[in-house]
């Protein structure tokens, strides 16, 4: 009887290529000063009862225009516009002033200028002229038709020229740090410019002393 030749075991396939068991990833947990930052101002808003809006002003098909601010819920009484300096955000800005402004009576509405805070644009306009135009058209689809401006800095050479543009609108303007007025004289104490004394100047109060609280 012939011998029947035993089968060969099936090849064995080589062992897979050691591969590490994932390593679960840690959260990353970064504490941001300038956010925790942000969280407190705006509770302080909140607490102080002026809450965020965002209006979309219409433009040119293709482009779009928000201007971001803080505003009391309710129907303004005595309205006051605060704009902000350069490098800083309506929040930083203004809110250790709040609660003395509304103790006072006063409604302040504190926007985000043009390119800063939550405020934005697509058109490429920087000019002081293009941010008045755009806070005054914010201010109007607010219904608020009236206001003073208090400006800082940057803030201040906007609201010089939302009151040479909009005098009907504007009751009151006041710059604080403003060089709208700066003039290159040396002072007869030092070396560096000072501003004029006297009369103020005509860039101060656009249109006339009234305006500025003057008689």
């Amino acid at each position: 009887m012939a011998a029947i030749p035993a089968e060969a075991p099936p090849a064995l396939a080589p062992p897979p290529p050691y591969a590490e068991p994932p390593r679960r990833r840690r959260p990353c947990v970064l504490l941001s000063f300038s956010a925790a930052r942000d969280r407190f101002l705006r509770r302080r808003f909140i607490s102080a009862g002026l809450r965020p809006f965002s209006v979309r002003l219409p433009s040119p098909a293709g482009t779009g225009t928000v201007v971001h601010l803080w505003a009391p819920p309710r129907p303004v009484r005595r309205p006051v516009l605060l704009l902000h300096g350069f490098g800083a955000s309506a929040t930083w800005q203004w809110a250790p002033y709040l609660r003395s402004l509304l103790a006072a009576g006063l409604d302040p509405i504190v926007p985000d200028l043009l390119f800063f805070g939550n405020s934005s644009s697509t058109l490429p306009d920087r000019s002081e002229t293009f941010q008045a135009r755009t806070i005054k058209a914010a201010m109007d689809g607010m219904g608020v038709r009236r206001f003073a401006v208090v400006g800082v800095s940057y803030g201040g050479f906007v609201g010089y020229r939302m009151a040479a543009m909009y005098p009907e609108a504007v009751e009151r303007v006041v710059l604080v740090s403003s060089g709208c007025a700066w003039r290159s004289k040396i002072s007869p104490r030092g070396s560096s410019p000072s501003l004029t004394s006297g009369r103020p100047p005509s860039c101060w109060c656009p249109g006339g002393r009234r305006r500025c609280g003057g008689s």
